[in-house]
């Protein structure tokens, strides 16, 4: 839960997108538990005024590789609709000693209709059944870390963070709210130095969760989960170039060491 949790802390699809000339961005990550290196990723967006394409991967690293081995991987593209996010596809796959898994999604005009889970998950009688309700409006994991700030104002300010998410990754359909703390300046980025939108974020629960299972309970009450958003250049898109998630165990940041933007005229990143 963590990794998808990781991945889906932002995104949004009720905001218009104004006109861009497109930007993409490589960045490479680090996972850090209460300071110590523990995992590490990479993420690569392409994006222009029609399309948007994304890519990342997450691997455990370190000694805890030789006790908990673990990596996932996801890629998703899309249109921009009427100005808002329109996923067209999606496909993510996560190994470890338990489970390894795959999911595929395929939607269209904000509607996921087609869904791919390889194992099936097993039946819980505690589980919060899922509706085709679920699927409408929501945009998969990867999508939702493409966050287009409408209008012509400040891309690092409120605007950047006052917005609920509909997330949908195919076995379960949750909310993230996110509120505006406050703006920061980037340190320690190599290849970004600039402001920083800082975000609270809220997990609630909406279907396919198990009900009764004490780690979404705790998920749902945690009030220490934040997002900084940074910008793509030549775009008013943010992504996310930082994200702290406290626990009772200790403190997970994931933390881009790497970050570069860049400005593209290319043809959109969906054809």
């Amino acid at each position: 839960m963590l990794w998808t949790a990781l991945y889906a802390l932002v995104g949004c699809l009720t905001v218009s997108v104004p006109a861009l000339a497109g930007g993409s961005l490589e960045a490479r990550y680090t996972l850090t538990f209460t300071g110590m290196p523990i995992g590490q990723g990479a993420f690569v967006v392409e994006v222009n005024d029609e399309g948007y394409a994304a890519s990342g991967s997450a691997m455990v690293a370190g000694l805890l590789q030789l006790v908990h081995p673990a990596k996932g991987s996801a890629a998703a593209r899309g249109h921009f609709l009427n100005g808002k996010l329109a996923p067209i596809s999606y496909s993510g796959n996560s190994e470890n000693k338990e489970r390894n898994e795959e999911i595929r999604l395929g939607g269209a005009g904000g509607t996921i209709r087609e869904v791919t889970i390889a194992p099936e998950r097993p039946y819980r009688d505690d589980r919060i059944p899922l509706r085709d309700e679920h699927r409408v409006g929501v945009v998969d994991p990867m999508s939702a870390a493409i966050i287009p700030v409408g209008g012509t104002g400040e891309l690092t300010g409120p605007e950047a963070c006052n917005r609920t998410l509909s997330v949908f990754d195919g076995a379960e359909r949750y909310d993230l709210v996110f509120y505006f703390e406050r703006t920061e300046t980037a340190k320690e980025v190599r290849g970004y130095s600039g402001p920083l939108a800082v975000c609270r974020v809220e997990y609630r629960p909406i279907a396919g969760h198990r009900a009764g299972r004490k780690s979404t309970k705790e998920l749902s009450e945690n009030k220490n989960i934040f997002v900084w958003l940074a910008p793509i250049a030549g775009t008013r898109v943010l992504v996310p170039q930082r994200v702290s998630f406290g626990s009772k165990i200790g403190v997970f940041v994931v933390h881009a060491t790497h970050f570069r933007t860049e400005v593209k005229t290319a043809a959109p990143a969906t054809r």
